[in-house]
């Protein structure tokens, strides 16, 4: 899989764009805003999209994904777990940056833990990480040695968890489990941010600082 990659929004937001050389197959990550810029991203790489897995449901995440859905004519997947917070996210919109926004897009599936996306030869493992919202996955890809995990953990930090849903010590426990038991060496795509390794947070991140490797 050869990953493609645009901040978007006025929250920043990572957006990943998947793709399959070898079926021309695409899943696209996250496409928090500025719909334009992610479909010149699809047209240049010459991908079809056939879906958009989300990491979870927050408004800065799902922005773009009515208008992407609309012209690729993906699916639009998320955790069940994130319904009710799809369903808040036009108000939160309007809250935090005045905007309207709305209906939000239409639930095509679910992503469950422990299910495997396939994509060309690629494989992805969804993984739950909730405590930033219920519903919050994650994307690992084992042969590369790499995972997308939305705003569970940042270079640095970790997701703010005082939103309604939200769990602190839910959280810890989940990166624990998820995240920090997978190599030192893979690579992590957060929602917000740098890019950083499993191995750098271990060490250096101040809420994870010290946890052995299992």
């Amino acid at each position: 899989m050869i990953m493609h990659h645009i901040v978007v929004g006025m929250l920043q937001v990572n957006c990943f764009l998947l793709h399959a050389p070898d079926s021309n197959e695409a899943y696209l990550i996250d496409p928090g805003d500025n719909a334009p810029a992610i479909l010149r991203l699809i047209e240049r790489v010459g991908a079809k999209v056939t879906r958009i897995i989300n990491t979870h449901a927050h408004f800065d995440h799902v922005l773009a994904a009515p208008e992407v859905k609309a012209a690729t004519g993906a699916g639009f997947y998320l955790h069940e777990a994130e319904l009710p917070v799809l369903g808040w996210a036009a108000e939160a919109a309007a809250s935090w940056l005045g905007l309207k926004w709305g209906p939000p897009p239409t639930v095509d599936g679910y992503l469950n833990a422990g299910d495997e996306l396939r994509l060309g030869a690629g494989v992805l493992e969804i993984r739950h990480v909730p405590g930033h919202s219920p519903g919050s996955v994650i994307f690992v890809d084992h042969a590369g040695r790499r995972a997308w995990v939305g705003d569970t953990v940042f270079a640095g930090g970790i997701g703010r968890t005082d939103f309604p849903g939200c769990s602190y010590p839910q959280l810890i426990a989940a990166i624990r489990s998820q995240i920090l038991s997978l190599p030192d060496d893979y690579a992590l795509y957060p929602g917000h941010g740098p890019f950083t390794t499993v191995g750098r947070e271990r060490r250096t991140n101040p809420f994870l600082a010290g946890e052995l490797q299992t």
